[in-house]
């Protein structure tokens, strides 16, 4: 081989043109030499650079496999070097410049397409790379995608294989995934259609392909990778961190280490998520190779010759990937039925005799047992096809011994054939073999390669050969004349050699010794095998090495059809490939006697089940090493249940059959116990091969198959299934009698005691004694079952019956095949039997789909026995060709501890049907719509099936729904924890109203005692559902008699009825007309408990309580100001109710979809969505508070703002420069005004781009640093909208780097919007007309996808660099984020016209234009932050949530503190992020009582920190109006006096003095309040509480505050009744049943329960608390920053029993995650009668050390206090400080010059006489 040579940088220097003329030259010569191109040479390219990517460690594809990496190794072969602190991690890394370049286009052909390639200049690897490739792809199906990569110009070895065929075309029309082809460097991504994901992408690493060195990688989209083999894998699902597996056939031993062993399989399958959807990887190579996972999550394959010759296949679940594998490689053996009974074995007898007594003493005890081999002891001196003329002398009469007790025999053969003569004689087989000329031949290809194996020098039948084939089966039907057996077993046939190569060695040549040598085991490639360069019929060793199982396993096949004609026989191999399973069985090896074997075949098993060889165990007790009775015992329970069910062991270890372990012992007992139950199943058993036959399906079964929803068991893999319903859980750990079971979401019944389990979807400790394992049908199966007897011949003779297990819904499914067991092609002729068996409730449907088969022991079926009756039934009756016939009572029994039904003494013919039965006007208001679009008529109307019917009553709907239009439930499940039901459309109606979808499916959970869920969607195709991440138990944490409610489904029509549980009020009850599941219409109805109904946004309500008189509306997130019925910024789908028994629950709708909802006045609510699913989640309360809190606690808690954030706030647009800012600032110093933040609109921007300071307000960020200084906080805007006409705009330009912008979908395009951004240099007119400066002067804007990560950190470093470089902040508002544009839906306009014009359109503003109007394109794409795509139209209103939690997290990594984010556009859970202003509202009175409403609606929603722009942001507020709403404002949590542009200021240093006064005065109360307005949030944060709370929260028992808005509390204790009318002096307010104290006077009311005419002058604001409440307050300050330095307060209210209570919470206003990390103060106050006392809860805090300040005891009487004494830290302490005015009852003690610190332990107490 050609070496290497280095050039120095010198000689490089001077030689550089001859090298070049030297090379064109000697290409020349090859060409003219050979007429061959040449290879590229070996030499390093010159000067060459690699191009080293950025990317995480888990994406780097290793460019040194080989191992011993080095800085200088790893720069020769143009790699990148950087090591890391961990060894796993390749140091050695591929550049982007090496691997292959697209020269030519796609070009169609036959197959699909093709493409020609070119190798990019880079150093070589391993040398002869191929410069010229060629790329070619075929569509092969729908699920089946082909791609080759091939010499362009010579052929290459191909794996020749039986059952594949070459695929001429045409390519499918339709496939379900799509390719996109990268070229320079090459790579390839193949998309699944449906979901956009890419499943398999090819552009992680760089294609290698040289003559003994092919390398390609693919990204995965999951980290679930099951398969590739055969190794033991000691878990089923890869382990992905950086693992490399080699694949080579090889004789080893499977002891759980890395290494090769006998089989070559390149086959995996991926899940991708809990849909189900999967694909399986297969390459069809058979060199030698390793596959490397690593945790990107990815691959890479490495093999040493042949083509890359890949197929990957796509399924909507794990097993339609399997059998679309096995569509390619072939399906299946049936194996012949007695082949499923027990089997025995050992290696080395030592004679006939022993064998006999081993069969005779299992015989003797009873034991299940159909087979016992011989193993090579057999032979003479270890030769195939001969016999020990001495210790087996009667050899040829045993098959006959076994015969006559229906049992049979099987004997072993391995390829090595003697080259030694034997005993008496010569060796025939091999004499034979020389003269035709079989064996494997030397390099020379004439001369037969030399061994050793069992019988010493052999030499190896070559089975590629067709005269070897027919060498074979001469031999093996002349031993079969001489010793008769009825299978063969074949083993060695990796090809096993004790020798390295042969008797001669190996050749040092590049095959024996390849550049690159796969991590094989010994790292030598004739290890223990023969050398790579010899010869076969098929090609050199070196190719076909990992086939030669296979060939022989095709030979053999021929030779069993020989000398069984007719009989499907059995063969079992050792060494296996791709399509073996079509004619073989395989054991998983020579294993040990140890528990790590034991617990390591499941997963083996469920590996050959994905690779199509079902009929597949492990050598039970283990092969090495003497074993344990307890060790034997727990692996005769699982192996009973190993479809190929086999107890072997090796020489000279102790006899492990269950016999030698005595007659009468347990594990005799436990072994006859489970093989019993193994030989009842049979039939079962056999029905699944079939299924596996005909289908593909896998027999034993991984769990995750069944389950791919519950990602709890994708990792499963000491618990495995029979098929889908029978699971089994053994023991695996020695001296356990406990085992940590998983129990799938499903009804289960204990095979042994035939109960129902309780446990579901959760892990269990599973009590499995020394004599049992775990055993359980799932609910839904019918088990076709036989009488069991000790061998399979015995057993077909007895009769049948069924087990069926009952599932949710009370019904059941299953098939039994049945054909005489043993004879070949009984499908293709059609000999034989197919049932299908239905159950629903109380009903049995045996039906037979084929019959050609009689057996001829007139089989029946005798008994029938139903697990999960309910109740007992009265008869039983068989119906069969229209004769009914009554089950006599006798043959009926039911347990009704068990509820088992057991009929017996039936006689149901085999092969016929039979049926068993047990027994078991409207008013206006409550019409439901059936045409809610616009169009009604009565002929419409009709064509949709309904009832068209007129009215005089306005708005009631002239076209309903008759009342069984709908569904029909048909299928139920029920378990403690849920329910699930199949709907199916009600047919008798028609379909053409958007073609609702057939069947549908329900899932009931109850998620604990206050939290239920229901959800419908389509169980056939995945549907897009809200990624927004909810609180949801992992288990139910509830139980049947805790729970608040009960659930009911209806069938016919289908509803559900949810029932509070202490009152019997139905809450839900959806068994109404008009369910409706379309692809972009879905409809449900309810009826309501009552008319007190809360909720529902973003729109302006004008009550809080909605009125259900036919009134719509429309949800769907728009730049669009408040209005009455105008959906605006936001969406929350969810719901208060108010039942009439005052409690209270809560329903959200987790759906984001564009929306409406109708109410009625029957009282009912109808919800139309246009898309996704129904997904609900209903909440409980009991009371309207506890419907908040269990509502938070599902979609996240409120944030916890800033202290500072809790100060007044100035802010306007318009603000032309900043000494306007900084001249409102002074003046609202010297106004005295409390007044903490300070805001800047998008004036500050220049031409309104993000991140850029305008030149007028250059000098802002000193005016900022100046205000923060003296205590102020200031906020900036920030729309999401980013200008991409810039030429220096890095926020642009880094977005487009990082690739943040929507686009089109499946474009790289950018969808193009308008909104504030100005082109540059342009002067705007503002007098033009809006859409004429729309056109002329808005640039064009691109939009974040905040879905991204990478979004996320590009927004942060955006943030972080105007931070740092040009402004500093305390808090970010967005704004804009519906996302609004200028344009409607691109400055192209949209291509979509089912997405942005759906055929319904629910009653949105401008609905006639679409729902693109104002936003961007529905088909708009953008991907979710696994990258998932999406549809703009399915998340559209989710874009400011998505907005929301990274502009939050930016703000606290670059501020270090906690801050405020305040966002336009919300969505259920926002609030844990951001607060919300509720838009761009006007100055009008009616806005104050909307901006109540709408506070009310957002502390509903979880959003506590809100508020309106206080005066108005549209137009100018009167004197009067900005004074009142000042007054209303200083109550809102989020309280904001902002303006729009062209209007005259409205702070409130812009009016006259006396505006000053009421605003200082108003806040100064605001401020005095803020320690309990902080408290209030806390709770909020912390345990989900309103802050701005609705009168009724706390009175529900009142029914007069059912409808109150116009007033609010602050938590409990204090209610606001402002002035909310032009010139109102006077306020009618209610006062609740309570004692009230105004808070002015802190005089007692005297009003409860009453309403009270409040006199309200305009520099007054109607504030009262609460008796009963203690309300900690500071004296107030400038800002929040000077009034936290002062002491704490408390206000005692005291109740007419002179109590009260309160609490607090402090830290230092500032820290992040105060209250996660413990960093606070919370202590509660209680006063009682005279006294007063603090708890400390908790005390850790950062923060300011509080001392106690004034303390005010509300209604302390009109006896005179005399005297007031302190316990303070045990210390008594006697004040003087203190004032009692009998006039007010106002009891006042001044505290603040004692500094008794707050947070330590006190007892105020006062007395009326000393």
């Amino acid at each position: 081989m050609m070496g290497r040579k280095h050039f120095s940088g010198l000689e490089i220097t001077l030689i550089v043109l001859f090298l070049l003329a030297a090379i064109v030259a000697l290409v020349l010569i090859v060409l003219l030499a050979t007429g061959e191109p040449g290879v590229l040479p070996e030499e390093n390219t010159p000067q060459f650079l690699p191009e080293c990517p950025s990317i995480p460690q888990s994406e780097r594809v290793d460019c040194f496999p080989d191992g011993g990496a080095s800085k200088d190794a790893c720069f020769s072969r143009g790699c990148c070097w950087q090591p890391y602190n961990e060894t796993l991690v390749p140091w050695c890394f591929y550049s982007k410049n090496h691997g292959y370049e697209v020269i030519t286009d796609q070009t169609p052909n036959q197959q699909g397409f093709e493409a020609k390639l070119r190798r990019l200049p880079a150093p070589s690897i391993y040398g002869n790379d191929i410069e010229h490739v060629t790329f070619s792809a075929e569509m092969q199906t729908p699920n089946r995608f082909r791609f080759k990569i091939i010499d362009s110009n010579n052929k290459r070895f191909e794996v020749p294989h039986e059952h594949i065929q070459p695929f001429h075309g045409p390519p499918a029309s339709n496939p379900n995934y799509e390719i996109e082809l990268v070229k320079n460097p090459f790579g390839f991504k193949l998309r699944r259609t449906s979901s956009k994901k890419v499943l398999f992408d090819t552009t992680i690493g760089p294609l290698q392909f040289a003559d003994q060195y092919l390398q390609l990688s693919a990204r995965l989209p999951s980290h679930n990778i099951y398969g590739l083999g055969e190794h033991v894998h000691r878990n089923f699902r890869h382990d992905t961190n950086w693992r490399t597996w080699p694949i080579f056939t090889r004789d080893g031993f499977p002891n759980g280490e890395t290494h090769n062993l006998y089989g070559h399989y390149t086959f995996f399958l991926c899940l991708e998520d809990e849909s189900g959807q999967s694909f399986g990887v297969f390459l069809m190579n058979s060199n030698a190779m390793e596959i490397t996972i690593q945790p990107a999550p990815a691959v890479t394959y490495r093999t040493i010759g042949g083509i890359l010759d890949f197929y990957i296949f796509l399924g909507n679940s794990p097993e339609a990937v399997v059998r679309e594998y096995l569509e390619l490689t072939g399906k299946p053996v049936i194996p012949a039925y007695w082949s499923l009974g027990f089997q025995l074995s050992r290696w080395d007898y030592g004679s006939l005799d022993v064998i006999k007594e081993t069969v005779e003493r299992n015989r003797l005890i009873g034991l299940p047992y159909d087979i016992q081999y011989t193993d090579i002891d057999y032979m003479e001196d270890k030769k195939d096809f001969t016999y020990d003329l001495v210790n087996f002398r009667d050899l040829p009469l045993f098959a006959d011994y076994m015969h006559q007790a229906g049992q049979k025999y099987i004997l072993i053969l391995d390829p090595a054939i003697a080259i030694s003569s034997r005993i008496n004689g010569p060796y025939h087989s091999f004499e034979t073999g020389s003269k035709m000329g079989v064996w494997v031949n030397e390099t020379d290809g004439r001369t037969p390669l030399v061994g050793e194996v069992w019988p010493g020098d052999t030499v190896f039948p070559d089975y590629t050969n067709p005269r070897c084939t027919e060498w074979w089966i001469e031999e093996v039907e002349k031993f079969y004349g001489e010793v008769k057996f009825d299978a063969l077993w074949i083993d060695m046939n990796e090809v096993a050699s004790f020798k390295k190569g042969s008797a001669k060695g190996c050749a040092d040549n590049n095959l024996n010794y390849p550049p690159f040598t796969p991590r094989i085991l010994d790292n030598v490639m004739y290890s223990k095998t023969l050398c790579m360069d010899a010869k076969q019929t098929w090609g050199n060793h070196y190719d076909v090495h990992s086939l030669y199982g296979y060939s022989m396993v095709l030979s053999s096949e021929k030779a069993l059809r020989r000398i069984f004609p007719d009989k499907r026989s059995l063969m079992l191999t050792r060494s296996s490939f791709p399509g073996t399973g079509k004619f073989s069985g395989h054991w998983l090896g020579d294993n040990a006697a140890n528990w790590n074997d034991i617990k390591w075949t499941i997963p083996g098993m469920l590996e050959f089940s994905l690779f199509g060889i079902p009929y597949i165990g492990a050598d039970i007790c283990g092969f090495f090493d003497d074993t344990t009775e307890e060790l034997c015992r727990r692996w005769m329970q699982v192996g009973a249940f190993y479809p190929f069910s086999r107890n072997h062991n090796a020489q000279g270890y102790i006899p492990q059959d269950p016999a030698a372990f005595g007659a009468d012992s347990l594990l005799v007992q436990t072994s006859k116990k489970y093989l019993n139950i193994r030989y009842t199943l049979l039939p079962y058993l056999y029905t699944l091969f079939y299924m596996a036959h005909t289908n593909g399906d896998t027999v034993v079964r991984p769990m995750m198959h069944e389950f791919y929803t519950d990602e709890a068991t994708w990792t499963v893999d000491r618990q495995f299934l029979w098929g889908p319903y029978l699971l089994i859980t053994p023991v695996l750990d020695p001296g356990v009698d406990r085992v940590n079971a998983y129990i799938p979401d499903a009804v289960w019944y204990d095979y042994e005691t035939e109960e129902r389990i309780i446990p579901r979807k959760q892990s269990i400790d599973m009590y499995l004694p020394a004599d049992k394992l775990g055993l359980h049908i799932r609910g839904g199966a019918v088990l076709p079952t036989q009488k069991p007897a000790v061998t399979t011949v015995n057993s077909r003779q007895n009769p049948m019956g069924l087990i069926i297990a009952l599932d949710d819904t009370g019904n059941a499914n299953g098939e039994l095949f049945w054909d005489d067991g043993e004879a070949r092609d009984t499908v293709s002729r059609g000999t034989y039997i197919h049932y299908q068996f239905m159950v629903n409730p109380g009903f049995l449907k045996m039906q037979v789909l084929h019959n050609n088969y009689y057996d001829p022991n007139n089989l029946m079926f005798e008994d029938i026995k139903i697990l999960g009756v309910t109740d007992p039934p009265t008869s039983v009756f068989i119906t069969h060709e229209q004769n009914v016939t009554a089950v006599p009572a006798g043959y009926i029994t039911y347990d009704n501890v068990k509820k088992v039904l057991h009929v017996t003494g039936l006689q149901l013919e085999l092969g016929q049907s039979y049926t068993v039965e047990w027994n078991k006007v409207l008013n206006e208001v409550n019409r439901f719509d059936c045409y809610p679009e616009e169009g009604s008529s009565e002929e419409a109307c009709k064509a949709r099936g309904c009832i068209w019917e007129t009215s005089s009553t306005a708005k009631v709907p002239w076209c309903f729904f008759p009342q069984d239009y709908g569904y029909i439930a048909s299928k139920i499940s029920e378990t403690p924890s849920g329910m699930s039901y199949e709907l199916r459309r009600n047919t008798k109606y028609p379909n053409n109203r958007l073609k609702s979808v057939e069947t549908i499916r329900l899932e009931i959970n109850y998620l604990n005692d206050h939290l239920l869920r229901f959800k419908i969607d389509n169980p056939t195709a995945k549907r897009y559902e809200v990624p927004v991440p909810l609180n949801i138990p992992n288990i139910p944490e509830s139980n049947s008699n805790s729970r608040l409610y009960e659930v009911t489904v209806d069938s016919n029509p289908f509803g559900i009825k949810v029932k509070r549980a202490s009152t019997g009020t139905v809450i839900w009850d959806s068994q109404v007309p008009g369910l409706t599941f379309s692809d972009q219409f879905i409809q449900i109805s309810t009826r309501l408990p009552s008319d007190y109904i809360y909720g529902f946004g973003e729109t302006e309500h004008h009550t809080y309580r909605h009125d259900l008189n036919w009134h719509t509306w429309g949800m769907f997130s728009k730049d669009q100001p408040p209005g009455y019925k105008m959906n605006c910024y936001g969406v929350h789908p969810f719901y208060m109710a108010l039942e009439e028994t005052q409690d209270a629950h809560g329903v959200l709708l987790l759906n984001s979809n564009a929306m409406d909802v109708t109410f009625q006045p029957a009282p009912a609510l109808t919800y139309r969505t246009l898309g996704g699913i129904l997904d609900f989640y209903m909440v409980l309360g009991p009371t309207p508070e506890l419907v908040v809190q269990e509502y938070t606690a599902l979609i996240g808690r409120p944030v916890m703002p800033a202290y500072w954030s809790l100060g007044f706030q100035l802010c306007r647009y318009g603000y032309e420069n900043t000494s306007e800012i900084e001249q409102l600032y002074k003046e609202m110093r010297s106004a005295g005004i409390p007044y903490d933040v300070q805001y800047a609109d998008i004036d500050y921007m220049e031409r309104q781009l993000d991140f850029v300071l305008d030149s007028n307000f250059q000098t802002l960020p000193a005016l900022v640093d100046q205000m923060r200084s003296e205590g102020m906080r200031f906020i900036f805007i920030l729309d999401p909208g980013i200008s991409g006409n810039e030429t220096l705009y890095p926020a642009f330009e880094r977005g487009l780097e990082k690739d943040v912008f929507i686009k089109w979908p499946n474009s790289n395009d950018i969808v193009w919007g308008k909104v504030w951004p100005d082109f540059p240099n342009v002067i705007v007119d503002e007098s033009l007309d809006w859409d004429t400066q729309v056109k002329l002067y808005r640039s064009y804007t691109a939009f974040p996808d905040f879905f991204r990560n990478r979004t996320a950190l590009w927004w942060k470093q955006e943030i972080t660099d105007f931070y740092t470089n040009t402004m500093k902040f305390d808090g970010i508002w967005i704004d804009m984020n519906e996302p609004a544009s200028f344009v409607h839906g691109s400055v192209d306009g949209c291509k979509n016209l089912e997405l942005n014009s759906p055929a319904y359109m629910p009653p949105l503003e401008s609905k006639h234009l679409g729902l693109n109007h104002k936003t961007l394109c529905m088909e708009s794409e953008q991907f979710l932050p696994d990258e998932t795509p999406v549809r703009h139209y399915d998340v559209h209103n989710l874009y400011g949530w998505s907005h929301a939690k990274p502009t939050y997290d930016a703000l606290l990594e670059v501020t270090g503190e906690r801050g405020i984010v305040v966002t336009r556009s919300t969505y259920p859970s926002s609030g844990k992020w951001v607060g919300h202003w509720l838009g761009d509202n006007f100055a009008r009175w009616d806005q104050l009582s909307a901006s109540i409403i709408g506070m009310m609606e957002f502390s509903m929603f979880g959003i506590s920190y809100t508020g309106a722009d206080i005066c108005g942001f549209f137009n100018e507020p009167s004197y009067e109006l900005c004074a009142r709403w000042m007054q209303l404002g200083a109550f809102y949590p989020y309280s904001r006096n902002h303006n729009g542009k062209g209007n005259k200021r409205q702070d409130p240093v812009a009016w006259d003095e006396a505006f000053k006064v009421l605003s200082r005065d108003v806040l100064n109360i605001r401020y005095t309040l803020l320690p309990y307005l902080y408290t209030l949030l806390f709770e909020a944060h912390s345990q989900g509480s309103t802050v701005v709370r609705p009168v009724f929260h706390e009175f529900v028992k009142d029914r007069q505050t059912w409808d109150l808005y116009k007033q609010f509390l602050w938590g409990p204790a204090l209610l606001i009744s402002p002035a909310l009318d032009d010139g109102a002096r006077e306020v009618r307010g209610y006062m609740p049943e309570a004692r009230w104290f105004d808070y002015h006077t802190a005089e007692d009311t005297g009003k409860s329960g009453e309403w009270v005419n409040m006199p309200t002058p305009l520099n007054h604001i109607n504030l009262h608390v609460r008796g009963g409440y203690i309300i900690p307050w500071q004296t107030p300050m400038n800002t929040t920053k000077d009034s936290r330095t002062n002491p704490m307060g408390l206000l005692v209210a005291l109740n007419d029993q002179e109590f009260a209570h309160g609490s607090l919470f402090w830290d230092d206003g500032v820290g992040i995650d105060t209250y996660e990390k413990g960093m606070y103060m919370l202590m509660s106050f209680t006063a009682n009668g005279n006294t007063l006392m603090n708890h400390i809860s908790h005390s850790n805090s950062s923060g300011d050390h509080l001392t106690l300040g004034q303390v005010k005891v509300w209604g302390a009487g009109v006896i005179q206090v005399k005297n007031v004494n302190v316990l303070y830290e045990n210390t008594n302490y006697p004040i003087e400080s203190f004032s009692h005015n009998l006039m007010t009852q106002e009891l006042i003690i001044d505290l603040a010059d004692k500094l008794f610190i707050l947070d330590k332990l006190f007892t105020i107490s006062w007395k009326t006489s000393i």
